[in-house]
C-alpha cells in the first residue's frame, strides 16, 4: 500500500499492471532488485479505485528511477496511465520493458494494445487527462528499454535489469542509507577507510564496536555505500544475532550471502550443509565485500563463512556491541574501530534536524536544547528519539517532557540499550546493576568492589566481562558507564517494586534508603 511508504525514499518505482504480471514477472524482478539491496517500491494494492493517492504521487516523486512494465492490458488501466503520466513528468530515470507487447504498438496506439486504450478513453469524459496518457506513452515507448522477445528467458531479462539499475547513475549501490545527510559520518568513513585499504590484496576484517544505539549500523551502511562498488561480489546481512537463534533463520542468512556473491541469482538451496558448501567455493575465488550485522559470537562468523583465511583480498565487516569478540584465523588480518559518541557541535546538529527541522531554533528554546544535548550525552539514537518527540511542542510541553527522561528512560532508547543487558549471564546483570547503582567512578586500585560483590557471591571477573561487552568502561583505573545505561540499570531494578523501595534488590536514593530504615525500625518496635 502506498501510504505504508510515503515517508521513504527508493531506488525504484515499479509501475505495472497487476493482473498481466504480478505474480509472474514483476514479482521475480521486484524480489532481483531487492536481493541486491536495491530500495524498490512495489503497490501491492490490485483493488485499485479511480484515483491515484497522494501519497503514491509522492513515492514516484521520491524514487530516483522508475521501471514501467507495459503488458497487453497496461493501457486498460487509468491507474497505471496516471502513474506514468506522473513518472513521465518528474523520474529522473525511467526505464521501459515491454513485456509480451511490441514498443511500436505502445508508441503509436496500435494494434490489441491501442484497442485496450480506446476501450477506456470511451469512458473518460476528461480529453485533456486522454491526451496526457498518450503522450506520456508515445515518450515512454521512444526510450531504449528492454523487449522480452529479445531475450532467452524471463531470468534473463530480469539479470539485465538489475545489472542495469546496479550501474545506474542515479543509484548509489546498495542505496542502504543517504550518506550524505548523516551528522559526523565523514570522519567515520574516513578512519574506516584507512583500516580497510581497499587497495591491498590482503585479507582484513574490521569490528565496529561501542554501545547500542551509538550509530555502528548506520556506519556499516555507509562504508558498504562508499565501497561496495569497488567488489564484483558483495552483501550486506543485517540483524545476525537476531536470525541465528533459529536454524532456519541461519539457512536465511546463508541464502541471503550467497544470493549476493554469486552470478546466479536464481539459486535455489535446500540444506543447511548445501549452502555452507557453495559459499566456501565462491570465497576462494571472489574478492568479496561483506557486512555481518550484529554480531555477537564467533560461531555466527564461523557458520556464515566458513575458514576466513580462504578469501582473496576481501572485506569482511562486523558490527558487534561485544570488544571482545573473538576471530582467530590465519592469514587474517583484525582491526578494531570503536566508536565513540557525537561531540558537542555533532549532537546539536543532530538534534536540530529532527527537533527544528526548518533548522530555525526561537531563542527561548536554547537553554532547553543545551538540557536535551546534555541528557543525550552524545548518543545517536537518544538525540534522535527526544528530537522526534519534542518537534512542534511548546515550552510547556518541553519541561514536562525533560523533567519526565531524567526520571524514566524513553522506552525506544530503553529497548535498544536493553538488548546488551540481556545478553548477559545472571552474575554478569548483578554485577552490572550494582555497578550503575553504587560503583560507577570508583576507583578500581582499591579492592573494595571486589570486596563487595564476592561478599554477594559474585566473581569480580564479571567486571572484565562487562568491559569486553561494551557495558562499562575503565578509564585510568575508573569504572565509567554511560549515563543513560546507568539510568536503564536503575529503572530495571525500581521496576522490581515500583511501589515499594523496600522490596528492591538494591537502594541508593539516600532518601527512599531512610524511609525504608524508618519503616523497619517502627515495624521492629512494633
Amino acid at each position: 500500500m502506498a501510504s505504508s511508504h510515503q515517508l521513504k525514499n527508493f531506488d525504484v518505482f515499479l509501475s505495472f499492471r497487476g493482473d498481466d504480471t504480478h505474480r509472474g514477472f514483476v514479482s521475480h524482478l521486484f524480489k532481483a532488485l531487492t536481493q541486491q539491496g536495491i530500495q524498490t517500491f512495489i503497490d501491492d494494492n490490485l483493488h485499485r479505485g479511480k484515483n491515484i493517492s497522494e501519497e503514491l504521487l509522492k513515492t514516484i516523486e521520491n524514487s530516483s528511477t522508475s521501471i514501467i512494465v507495459f503488458s497487453k492490458n497496461y493501457a486498460s488501466s487509468s491507474w497505471c496511465l496516471d502513474e506514468l503520466a506522473k513518472i513521465m513528468k518528474c523520474t529522473k530515470k525511467v526505464l521501459p520493458v515491454f513485456y509480451q507487447v511490441d514498443p511500436s504498438e505502445v508508441r503509436k496506439q496500435r494494434g490489441d494494445f491501442g484497442k485496450v486504450l480506446t476501450k477506456l478513453e470511451k469512458k473518460i469524459k476528461d480529453k485533456t487527462k486522454v491526451q496526457r496518457w498518450r503522450d506520456a506513452l508515445n515518450k515512454a515507448a521512444n526510450i531504449s528499454g528492454w523487449d522480452d522477445k529479445n531475450s532467452c528467458t524471463e531470468s534473463e531479462l530480469v539479470q539485465k535489469i538489475v545489472e542495469e539499475i546496479l550501474n545506474s547513475e542515479f543509484i548509489q549501490m546498495p542505496s542502504i542509507v543517504a550518506t550524505m545527510e548523516l551528522v559526523g559520518i565523514n570522519s567515520h568513513i574516513e578512519a574506516l577507510t584507512k583500516l580497510l585499504d581497499i587497495e591491498s590484496n590482503d585479507v582484513r576484517m574490521v569490528r565496529i564496536t561501542g554501545l547500542g544505539g551509538i550509530g555502528k549500523t548506520t556506519i556499516a551502511k555507509a562504508i558498504y555505500n562508499s565501497f561496495s562498488n569497488h567488489f564484483k561480489a558483495k552483501s550486506f546481512l543485517e540483524n545476525v544475532r537476531e536470525w541465528s537463534e533459529t536454524n532456519q533463520g541461519i539457512i536465511h542468512l546463508q541464502e541471503t550471502l550467497l544470493k549476493g556473491i554469486s552470478e546466479d541469482k536464481n539459486l535455489g538451496v535446500n540444506t543447511k550443509p548445501e549452502v555452507t558448501t557453495r559459499i566456501n567455493k565462491i570465497l576462494r575465488l571472489k574478492k568479496v565485500l561483506i557486512i555481518l550485522d550484529d554480531v555477537d559470537n564467533a560461531n555466527q562468523i564461523e557458520t556464515l563463512l566458513g575458514q576466513c583465511e580462504c578469501f582473496v583480498g576481501s572485506r569482511i565487516i562486523l558490527t558487534t556491541r561485544y570488544k571482545s569478540l573473538l576471530v582467530n584465523r590465519n592469514g587474517l588480518s583484525t582491526y578494531d574501530y570503536g566508536v565513540k559518541g557525537l561531540d558537542e557541535d555533532e549532537a546539536i546538529k543532530l538534534f536540530r534536524k529532527h527537533a527544528f527541522p526548518s533548522n530555525e531554533v526561537p531563542e527561548d528554546y536554547l537553554e532547553l536544547e543545551k538540557q536535551a544535548i546534555s541528557y543525550a550525552k552524545g548518543l545517536p539514537l537518544a538525540l534522535k528519539v527526544m528530537g522526534r518527540d519534542l518537534c512542534e511542542q511548546t515550552i510547556h510541553e518541553w519541561n514536562d517532557a525533560l523533567d519526565y527522561y531524567k526520571k524514566n528512560l524513553h522506552e525506544d532508547i530503553q529497548k535498544i540499550l536493553r538488548r546488551s543487558y540481556e545478553g548477559l549471564t545472571e552474575d554478569e546483570k548483578n554485577i552490572f546493576l550494582d555497578i550503575a547503582c553504587f560503583f560507577k567512578g570508583y576507583d578500581m586500585r582499591y579492592n573494595m568492589i571486589k570486596d563487595e560483590l564476592k561478599a554477594c557471591g559474585l566473581n569480580p571477573y564479571g567486571i572484565q566481562n562487562l568491559i569486553n561487552k561494551g557495558l562499562i568502561d575503565r578509564y585510568n583505573d575508573y569504572l565509567s558507564m554511560h549515563d543513560l545505561l546507568q539510568q536503564m540499570g536503575k529503572d530495571i531494578v525500581r521496576q522490581e517494586a515500583p511501589q515499594k523501595p523496600g522490596e528492591c534488590s538494591r537502594l541508593w536514593c539516600y532518601e527512599e534508603a531512610l524511609d525504608v530504615v524508618i519503616e523497619n525500625m517502627i515495624k521492629f518496635k512494633a
